[in-house]
């Protein structure tokens, strides 16, 4: 095997160039074999794997810097700069993350896992080149649709002018998770069909030089095409034409499922965990198209809108042509989404915008001054804003609630239940008077039809907890996910003689201020348990606001920072987020 004796780019550049291509196959079977096992971004990573090997042909790493937009296209060059064993032995398999990481490698120069980056992040790099007198390349690989984000347009136009040597290489696989949107994907399917020859060019006429190649996964071609535009001094475009999925045929037949996967048969392609484009039975997600697709229906003013994520919110290829012009996909394009929504808002279209929690983070700018500001009344579902949704530290999805209790004039609520969070989506889309994220629960479906029993358990126009049980000596204020913790705390507290109540909040940017200022009279301790970052979170303003009151208080979440593939039991075990652990501090406050 070549793989297993490639222990850098140097080893590449070695090889025979007729074994470039049996190295190439050795890397599909490896990617594809640790998929199967444990998952990760598939059909992305085959699209690029000749690519990589004919990066590091003709570039030399790190002296030359190649930037990977996405991070999701780099597992052949991980392999290729000495982490083949993390795709080539199972008990390796965790050791390296499935994004660029710098503390993994010199190789990798940049933490990333949000798209649309690699162009601004390759000017930079050769700006720092250029002042420093140094003579290297920068490569910037974008492809996946990153070309509709904001920053790639902004990356794009600062590289036309950069006055120096940048060569940008699109990878056009004509998907991005699901199919492409976006004016510039109609000219790259004209110069796909012309092979670059078509005379409408938008990288030609913001000042690129252009190169186009058709055989996208041919290595030979694309050592060509890289040689060729290797050491320029001007700003170049490399257009080149690759199959997503390449070389495992149910990816090729469907890459908006095996974008991002969990583990599956190589042999069959049988899927044992379903993630990614899927979209299981029975799921939140899927319960929200359904949810949707009723209630447009009822309203033809319902719009739902995605930034090139449409299975986060259950939307089938099937339920986009069920849904028809009222689904909206903007392609990667978070920031323009909520501006969007604004002015559908305000046109008096009724916009449901379903977004990833760490993808949310980068329309901060736009919540804060587009969407809240002018007050429109849509509606933003938080998905996977968990402790237990995704691990990686580019994912990290429990800062919502920090970054969102600051901004005026936005509601903020944490459904603890299927019931509960279809009576606030209900409730926001019938409402015109703000802006509405509701935290979409993670994981398998759990109902609770008592929570929304009680008269006035489905208003939400005035913050107001909802009290679960009753106990006389504390008060438990489990946020949303973290209800059922508050019992199990309350239920081991009543084997000890200390009665609690537990109190669902719904509520995590806004207080009720009528129910905490009664509790600071009843209890002697109060506790708050959210599934987020501590800091700025919502317990602290609970804390904040009874700090003068005669009330012991303590505040549970997790602490900041960037936790990379933690295990979520582990996470709330070293931030004192168990049963056992809560209990006894509870206990110490009433001594």
């Amino acid at each position: 095997m070549l793989l297993e004796h490639i222990t850098s780019p140097r080893d590449v550049k070695a090889l025979d160039a007729e074994k470039l291509p049996l190295l190439g196959d050795e890397l599909r079977r490896a990617i594809i074999a640790k998929a199967a096992a444990v998952g990760g971004h598939l059909a992305p990573n085959l699209a690029v794997i000749e690519l990589a090997v004919a990066l590091h042909r003709v570039f030399d790493s790190p002296h030359d810097k190649i930037v990977f937009d996405v991070s999701h296209q780099c597992y052949a060059h991980k392999a290729l700069t000495g982490r083949a064993a993390a795709f080539l032995d199972p008990a390796a398999f965790d050791l390296v993350s499935g994004f660029s990481n710098p503390h993994e490698s010199e190789h990798d120069l940049f933490s990333m896992g949000h798209t649309s980056t690699s162009l601004s992040l390759a000017c930079g790099l050769a700006k720092a080149r250029d002042l420093a007198g140094e003579d290297f390349d920068v490569v910037a690989v974008i492809g996946d649709g990153s070309l509709s984000g904001g920053l790639a347009f902004e990356g794009l136009d600062a590289a036309a002018e950069l006055g120096s040597g940048i060569i940008i290489v699109v990878n056009d696989n004509d998907q991005s998770i699901a199919e492409n949107h976006g004016g510039i994907y109609g000219n790259l399917a004209a110069l796909r069909e012309s092979c670059g020859g078509v005379e409408n060019n938008l990288f030609c006429a913001m000042g690129f030089e252009y190169h186009y190649v058709d055989a996208g996964n041919d290595v030979f071609a694309l050592v060509d095409a890289l040689s060729e535009v290797r050491g320029t001094d001007h700003p170049v475009v490399l257009h080149i034409h690759t199959v997503k999925g390449a070389g495992f045929k149910p990816a090729e037949d469907d890459p908006e499922a095996w974008h991002h996967v969990g583990s599956f048969d190589p042999t069959t392609g049988k899927k044992s965990k379903l993630i990614g484009g899927d979209v299981p039975r029975g799921t939140y997600a899927d319960l929200t198209a359904e949810h949707l697709l009723e209630r447009m229906d009822e309203d033809p003013r319902i719009v739902a809108v995605t930034a090139g994520m449409p299975y986060v919110m259950g939307f089938t290829p099937e339920r986009r042509i069920e849904a028809g012009r009222n689904f909206v996909d903007v392609g990667i394009a978070e920031e323009h989404a909520i501006t969007y929504c604004t002015a559908l808002a305000r046109g008096g279209a009724t916009p449901v915008f379903g977004v990833y929690g760490a993808f949310l983070q980068r329309a901060y700018d736009e919540l804060w001054h587009d969407l809240c500001l002018n007050g429109a009344p849509a509606t933003i579902l938080d998905i996977g804003a968990s402790v237990y949704g995704a691990n990686a530290e580019t994912h990290l999805n429990f800062f919502d609630i920090a970054m969102l209790g600051s901004i005026p004039g936005l509601r903020l609520l944490a459904p603890s239940c299927c019931e509960e969070y279809f009576a606030m989506l209900d409730w926001s889309l019938n409402q015109r008077s703000m802006p509405v994220v509701i935290r979409v629960p993670v994981g398998p479906v759990v109902s609770r039809p008592d929570l929304v029993a009680t008269p006035g358990s489905t208003d939400f126009s005035v913050p107001s907890y909802q009290i679960v049980c009753e106990g006389e000596d504390v008060a438990i204020l489990a946020l949303g996910a973290f209800l059922p913790l508050g019992e199990q705390i309350a239920d081991a507290l009543a084997t000890r003689g200390i009665h609690a109540t537990v109190v669902n909040p719904r509520f995590a940017a806004e207080l009720d201020e009528v129910f905490l200022a009664e509790a600071a009279e009843r209890y002697r301790a109060l506790v708050t348990l959210e599934d987020g970052v501590l800091e700025g979170g919502w317990g602290e303003k609970v804390a904040r606001f009874l700090a003068a009151d005669d009330i012991r208080i303590r505040c549970y979440g997790i602490r900041k920072g960037f936790p990379d593939r933690y295990k979520p039991e582990e996470l709330l075990a070293e931030n004192g987020i168990t049963v056992e652990g809560i209990t006894a501090d509870i206990e110490g406050m009433l001594a």
